[in-house]
């Protein structure tokens, strides 16, 4: 079981505290005042009720100019009111302070794991479900800002309003006192005791509520394809499956911590009937006034009370901590490794491409590529073809260094890729995948997107160049129709389309296209290729062809399996070969099989 180190993780919020120290400081100062104020409550009532009873009994015995002091209960009472606003003022800026705090806190956390986020390579994303890095960005650092606004403050005043009670109970009676001393480690241990018990199903329960989130995530942006293969059924078991672990962590973690009070209020309860015997006694002997008696007893209230409210904040606590040790594990991912930049790409790239011996595996003991190299010249159409999972998007994302190689080099013009920043390399690529992704924004900044710096002239000169412009016109808002949260008020066509727009505002030197048009008709089919054609002119290019009638054109097309290159050449020198491209080419013109069907089977 993953252990939580609960001072790592306090250390590291104090991290994000620290440039707030000052407002922490006048916030812990306004939390002592008001608690010092809270202490002197029970010791000024108790000089009252002291001097009433006083009164009362001379009166009673009838001893001469005996009356109600009603000038020094006057007086009392003055101090009374002014302790309660010294109370109030202290309370009122402590929790305003603090809030402050943790807001401005959170809020660099969050920009911290935003930024985090963008320097993590690949791989990360390749192998942690997309819903439960969303749950520790938002769930867990919630849980994490919740915590520290609900609970610190009320931590901080209960400490302080133990300590503070302990000594005025010190001033009044000292071996009263001592019972209450004796009674706090009994405490003390009871919730220690039960913090480590509760702490792994707290742990337990936050993971399970990611991969719930997770879940539920992956199956909300699948759900059209889940209804037309009937999957509704087998979607719903493995959510009831997912939801009983964290029904059965979470019933775990609150059944632990909800313990924690029963116990609390028994020991307090033992302490107060203790205290109030023992005061009873005290009186009759004569060491202990008739007020101090109700100020010792409020005293005990004073102190159960806020060892009764920690105990409760423990499960929000432990909580917090086991979302602060997800939150905190995202931050330390590794990030994508940043080489010393010894290289520098030329103010004007062409555009060439070399690969040279590249070797590269996923897992290093089980090797992809092998000895990939080959050659690209400036302004050619390179396409890659092969079946599923032969390498061509491997390919691409080594070029673009998603993942970095094993061994031997990428240049681009003569320079090697690994000495150059992989943002500078970036800036000179474009990239039009085949699931095209568009953001909430309107149409304009969605192809804006490609340059953050292009004008309205020159998105609506991208969107004609591809072919798109005459959709967007048709459309509500023309360029200004926000697309909404899942993109599906646009169809998959003009979605690619404008993708397509946003790789020309960009101008790269070096095309990326995943070809994406076996699931559009034939007319949106001409439209996308004739797009395509027109950005690629004059540019290197790189396509991951799936139909193999749009590449007959390519410079040179790479035929990958198994992670290598098994033939390379034109169109016609490939299938004049006879090999693997030739029959892969001739199955999908194969009169006894349907015309260009979807190469990625």
């Amino acid at each position: 079981m993953k252990t939580i180190n609960s001072g790592f993780i306090i250390k590291r919020l104090w991290g994000y505290m620290a440039p707030y120290k000052v407002r922490f400081i006048l916030a812990m100062v306004a939390t002592v005042v008001a608690m010092v104020a809270n202490a002197f409550e029970p010791f000024i009532f108790g000089l009252a009720i002291t001097e009433l009873s006083n009164n009362v009994v001379a009166i009673a015995q009838d001893v001469p100019g005996a009356a109600i002091n009603f000038e020094y209960i006057w007086q009392v009472l003055i101090l009374y009111f002014f302790r309660g606003l010294s109370y109030i003022l202290g309370t009122y800026f402590s929790n305003a302070l603090m809030a402050d705090v943790v807001q401005s806190s959170i809020y660099d956390l969050r920009s911290d794991l935003a930024n985090k986020v963008h320097r993590l390579p690949v791989s990360y994303f390749d192998s942690e479900e997309t819903g439960d890095i969303l749950a520790k960005m938002t769930n867990d650092v919630d849980a994490m800002a919740n915590a520290m606004q609900q609970t610190f403050i009320q931590v901080v005043n209960g400490i302080l309003g133990i300590i503070f009670a302990l000594v005025m109970m010190f001033l009044i009676h000292w071996q009263i006192s001592l019972i209450v001393v004796m009674m706090i480690p009994v405490s003390a241990g009871v919730v220690n005791w039960m913090s480590k018990k509760s702490q792994p199903a707290f742990h337990q329960q936050s993971d399970s509520l990611g991969h719930l989130f997770g879940f539920t995530q992956e199956q909300l942006s699948g759900f059209t394809e889940i209804k037309v293969y009937g999957k509704q059924e087998e979607s719903v078991e493995e959510f009831i499956a997912r939801n009983e672990k964290l029904r059965e962590h979470g019933f775990k973690a609150s059944f632990l911590s909800s313990m924690m009070m029963p116990l609390m209020v028994l020991i307090s309860n033992a302490t107060y009937v203790i205290v109030a015997v023992a005061g009873t006694f005290a009186v009759f002997a004569g060491s202990l006034a008739v007020g101090n008696l109700q100020a010792v007893v409020q005293y005990v209230s004073q102190i159960n009370q806020p060892v009764q409210t920690l105990a409760q904040l423990t499960g929000m606590v432990q909580a917090a901590l086991a979302a602060g040790n997800r939150v905190f594990t995202l931050l330390d991912e590794p990030e994508e490794e940043q080489r010393e930049v010894t290289g520098k790409l030329p103010d004007n790239v062409e555009g060439a491409v070399e690969f040279e011996n590249v070797r590269f595996g996923y897992d290093k003991e089980n090797p992809l590529m092998k000895d990939i190299s080959f050659s690209v010249n400036p302004g050619d159409m390179i396409a890659v073809v092969g079946p599923t999972g032969a390498g061509k998007t491997t390919l691409i994302n080594l070029l673009m260094r998603f993942y970095d190689i094993d061994g031997g080099s990428i240049k681009i013009d003569g320079v090697d890729t690994k000495d150059i920043s992989r943002h500078e390399l970036r800036k000179h690529f474009g990239m039009v995948l085949q699931d095209a992704w568009l953001y909430t924004d309107s149409i304009m900044e969605n192809i804006r997107f490609g340059d953050l710096e292009g004008t309205d002239l020159d998105v609506r000169r991208a969107a004609k160049t591809a072919n798109v412009d005459h959709f967007i016109k048709t459309l509500p808002n023309g360029y200004q129709m926000e697309i909404n949260e899942e993109a599906n008020n646009v169809s998959l066509g003009q979605k690619q389309l404008m993708t397509i727009a946003r790789a020309v505002i960009a101008d790269p030197d070096i095309l990326i296209l995943d070809e994406a048009t076996s699931s559009v008709d034939t007319r949106l089919e001409k439209l996308i290729q004739s797009a395509m054609d027109k950005v690629m002119e004059g540019r290197t290019s790189f396509v991951i062809a799936h139909r193999l009638s749009t590449i007959k054109n390519a410079d040179k097309i790479l035929v990958m399996d198994q992670g290598n290159i098994i033939e390379h050449g034109t169109h016609d020198e490939l299938l004049a070969q006879g090999g693997f491209y030739a029959d892969l080419y001739n199955s999908q013109f194969n009169e006894d099989t349907p015309a260009e069907i979807n190469m990625g089977y």
